[in-house]
């Protein structure tokens, strides 16, 4: 037995066929991210000093020979910090 058209659509005719809306309507940006577009226009000098300031805390050779030193120094701690040797 063969179904009709509207027996085979998904849908029932009674509902409304709307195109489907597109993900993004309009293009969508952050308060965050307008916050620090706005900070990037007033100080345009801002990506310089925070890799500035990266570059003095954390950019920095490693001296191979003062790490194997610190690893050596360090004591292992007891399992249980509170418990009184024994």
């Amino acid at each position: 037995m063969r179904r009709s058209a509207s027996e085979e659509a998904p849908f029932p005719d009674c509902l409304p066929r709307e195109p489907a809306m597109p993900l993004f309507w309009k293009p969508y940006k952050s308060e965050v991210t307008n916050f620090i577009e706005e900070l990037k226009a007033k100080k345009p000098s801002l990506e310089a000093e925070q890799r500035a300031g990266r570059a003095l805390l954390w950019d920095r050779d490693l001296n191979r020979q003062e790490q194997a030193e610190w690893q050596d120094a360090k004591v292992p701690q007891q399992p249980y910090v509170y418990q009184t040797k024994a």
